[in-house]
């Protein structure tokens, strides 16, 4: 059996690891194209090129997939079976209808919660208590697609986007190698989706990165590390960015009487207690403009953010 993998980022990397180590045959990867990255704008290989070319696997690299070139490429290859991860790019059914046994999609999220390209950022920035990989039969439309068997995991306080992106990443190669001999069987169940159940997963936004102090200190403990490690949470401090890298509900309720959501009530070598709209949000790692992250008591031995101020302005 000829299977082609379409994946991008690391969390596609196992599923495509863990198909080589079962002996499956992976005839080419179909990754984004190479993008600047980091400061200096170097221009850096996605991971799932990186670990296909280690294993001496072809890869494609297309701008659009849907172009009648990368279409007669991916053809080519004669695949049975495509598998996608995290791939970025919505396939048309030019595609869908190559391989005879379908394209599958491993991807984070309980469908058909969470449809879309944020589906992590999202559930923990919901302040959702679990979450899990859905692997589906890919259709036309977002994440739309019959479900073949799923996995749930749990989110813990302690968790962010990096640190789920990890576990489910594991969890999605793990279903995919369980799920895998039922479908080449003819045997894996073809659950519809329920659409009136459906949310969405849109990729973040620059405004959505920025910390509105009118709300929860439970909400932006969220929103926090909802974005740790990218795109990163931020507020304002005198008039520059000051990114917000890690915090703690300090309390999770009652308003602070004639003080504005943003005020510094605190600042201590725990770190710098702000106000909410409702309760108080401690932050613990901060990132000034212009500075590496540092502990935020570090920060105010500094002596520059004083008590009354208030962030975001």
């Amino acid at each position: 059996m000829n299977i082609v993998f379409m994946g991008t980022p690391d969390f596609a990397v196992p599923s495509l690891l863990q198909l080589l180590e079962k002996g499956y045959n992976v005839v080419g990867v179909v990754t984004q194209p190479d993008r600047p990255k980091g400061r200096k704008r170097v221009l850096t290989a996605p991971p799932v090129k990186v670990a296909a070319l280690e294993a001496g696997i072809p890869v494609m690299q297309p701008e659009r997939i849907r172009r009648p070139e990368a279409i007669a490429e991916l053809a080519g290859w004669q695949p049975d079976l495509i598998v996608t991860a995290a791939f970025g790019q919505i396939l048309p059914k030019a595609v869908l209808d190559i391989p005879h046994l379908g394209c599958i999609n491993v991807h984070a999220s309980l469908l058909p919660r969470y449809r879309g390209g944020a589906p992590i950022h999202r559930a923990i920035m919901e302040g959702e208590t679990k979450t899990g990989v859905t692997l589906m039969y890919m259709a036309e439309g977002l994440d739309t697609g019959d479900i073949i068997s799923s996995v749930e995991v749990p989110i813990e306080d302690s968790d962010n986007v990096g640190t789920m992106f990890a576990k489910l990443a594991d969890a999605g190669a793990g279903l995919l190698i369980k799920t895998l001999p039922e479908l080449v069987a003819g045997r894996a169940p073809r659950i519809p989706q329920n659409d009136a159940e459906a949310t969405y997963a849109p990729n973040i936004t620059r405004e959505e990165e920025r910390i509105d102090w009118g709300r929860s200190a439970r909400q932006l403990f969220n929103q926090v590390r909802g974005m740790n490690p990218w795109p990163v949470a931020y507020t304002l401090w005198q008039g520059e960015t000051m990114k917000i890298w890690e915090s703690a509900v300090l309390k999770e309720d009652g308003e602070a009487a004639d003080v504005e959501p943003g005020t510094v009530l605190k600042t201590s070598v725990e770190g710098i207690d702000v106000a909410c709209g409702i309760g108080t949000l401690r932050l613990t790692v901060v990132q000034p403009a212009g500075k590496k992250a540092m502990a935020a008591g570090e920060f105010v031995r500094g002596g520059k953010l004083t008590i009354g101020t208030v962030l975001g302005r």
